[in-house]
């Protein structure tokens, strides 16, 4: 989600604010959809981890979470993103 800075905002594929989905893969640990929620409070103090969609491996492993954050910037998405591709629990972010 890293956009060139030189990018304006009137160009940008998104609409502030706006929902916006994110998928986070990590493995399926105990504490990792706390750790996740934790994250996601950081940037979106609204969010509710009551939304959080789970979707364990198919060998249990693994955990696909689905998190939906009020998106206000590009720069808040960036950090977002920056913050928990680097989580230690954190496997994949898209």
């Amino acid at each position: 989600m890293n956009l060139p800075p030189d990018i304006p905002p009137e160009k940008s594929l998104i609409e502030y604010p706006s929902q916006f989905p994110i998928k986070v893969m990590g493995a399926h640990v105990e504490g990792f959809v706390e750790a996740i929620t934790h994250v996601a409070l950081q940037f979106d103090p609204g969010f509710d981890a009551a939304t959080i969609e789970q979707r364990p491996s198919k060998g249990g492993n693994y955990l696909g979470l689905t998190i939906i954050v009020t998106a206000t910037s590009r720069e808040q998405l960036d950090e977002l993103y920056r913050t928990l591709t680097t989580h230690p629990m954190v496997k994949v972010v898209l």
